[in-house]
């Protein structure tokens, strides 16, 4: 965490005072790296606060040819599997510090999972938020109880104002950081994976900017088990980790012009200590498409029923791709963190995927404009169990002969030799047809 405070330090090695000039602080020179003992500690802290969720074995890996078990963070209150290192960050701040308050900026996971524990801890908590931001994640924040206030039109601006309110009011100015108290409470996921997969081999997380708990997990599972494979995976458009670790710094800001899509995965890599931990324990770190993550997103909503966001769907996207061919046989866990996806977004990420998946097509085609010719173009559909989604016919514009009409028809299929199927079955009885190319 990055912590303002006007006074003393707080936590002793995990936190620290930050200037008021400085922009973007490391906390490397404060902090120790976390040792197995501080995620013991965490998980017993915290035990009572957060859900012990289910790591299960999923349907998904007969489709893949791995034993995949998946960790549903998701499931967690808030959806994020950030409210671990949130609790134990807050349980652990001293009580004259609990009863002044603490503030954050930011319209991501941390901020709602600092929102609601600190509502449940009876600790007055207020969120700041650009006025971009979505209304229905400024109306979550405050039904977890936290003072929202709408703020300038950029995340600087926000943080900004936020720092000058801590300084003004005596409150704790919170930024997602990693000191050695939030990637302990973040480490405690790999613990609950070692306990509750027998035999466990290789573990997946989603890195990004933000890899607090692949590092944080990495420090637990090679302490239980050195032979475990920690795998991380982040996006081809921005890399960050791995420019990272090759330079051996945090990188410098990279633009993601996705960011709502992503979300905290697009984030920078924010400190030295988790570098460090990665550096030292992770195995791999994979960059997977955007297209794999939409296709891991349709894949969990249709064989998991679960609805998750890109950061939770990152890490199974690694096997979509087909990124990690050493893992066929083995026994894997897979971590699905974040679930909290827009609904508007969710239904362009749904529709995009299953273009993606050869499951929608469309395609167009010249018809004499008679009774009975659209009819048996139908037939011709419904004789190759297509699902007609649309159909539309443009008579003015059509730049073929007169009297005809262009047909352009969106339909559905089983999958891609399914899709293969209905296209030869209409180029056979229609030569002209053009498909349209996703």
């Amino acid at each position: 965490m990055k912590i303002v405070s006007r006074n003393k330090e707080l936590l002793g090695d995990g936190l620290s005072l930050i200037p008021q000039s400085s922009s973007r602080t490391s906390l490397s020179s404060h902090n120790k790296l976390i040792r197995f003992e501080d995620i013991s500690a965490a998980a017993f802290k915290i035990q009572s606060g957060v859900q012990k969720t289910p790591c299960m074995y999923s349907r998904l890996s007969k489709q893949y040819g791995v034993d995949i078990y998946l960790k549903k963070e998701f499931l967690q209150y808030t959806g994020s599997v950030k409210e671990r290192g949130v609790l134990y960050l807050l349980t652990s701040l001293p009580q004259d510090q609990q009863r002044k308050g603490v503030i954050v900026a930011s319209d991501g996971n941390f901020s709602m999972a600092v929102a609601y524990h600190a509502s449940e801890l009876r600790i007055p908590v207020f969120v700041i938020m650009s006025t971009r931001t979505s209304p229905a994640r400024v109306k979550m924040c405050r039904e977890y109880g936290a003072m929202v206030i709408s703020y300038g039109t950029t995340a600087k601006d926000s943080q900004m104002h936020a720092r000058r309110l801590a300084q003004e009011n005596g409150y704790l100015y919170l930024e997602e950081e990693d000191s050695a108290v939030y990637l302990s409470g973040l480490g405690t996921v790999g613990l609950e994976m070692y306990e509750q997969v027998p035999k466990l081999e290789a573990v997946i997380f989603p890195a990004g900017g933000h890899c607090g708990l692949l590092a944080g997990s990495a420090a637990a599972l090679k302490h239980l088990n050195p032979h475990i494979s920690v795998i991380g995976v982040e996006s081809e458009s921005f890399p960050v980790l791995q420019q990272s670790l090759k330079a051996g710094h945090p990188a410098e800001d990279q633009a993601c012009n996705n960011h709502h899509f992503y979300g905290d995965v697009s984030g920078l890599c924010f400190g030295s200590n988790s570098l460090q931990l990665t550096g030292k324990l992770v195995d791999k770190v994979v960059a997977v498409r955007e297209e794999d993550v939409l296709i891991s997103m349709l894949r969990l909503l249709e064989y998991e029923r679960a609805t998750v966001d890109a950061e939770g769907a990152i890490g199974l996207a690694a096997l979509v791709a087909g990124k990690l061919p050493e893992l066929k046989g083995k026994r894997v866990a897979i971590a699905i963190c974040s679930g909290n996806v827009e609904l508007h977004l969710l239904q362009q990420c749904i529709a995009r995927a299953l273009t993606l998946d050869n499951r929608v097509c469309r395609f167009s085609l010249v018809l004499s404009d008679c009774p009975g010719d659209i009819s048996k173009l139908l037939e011709v559909l419904a004789r190759e169990e297509a699902r007609v989604l649309d159909v539309r016919q443009e008579r003015t514009f059509v730049t073929s002969e007169l009297f005809t009409v262009e047909v352009t028809c969106t339909v559905e299929t089983r999958d891609k030799i399914h899709t293969a199927q209905l296209r030869n079955a209409l180029l056979e009885r229609y030569p002209t047809a053009v498909w349209t190319e996703r």
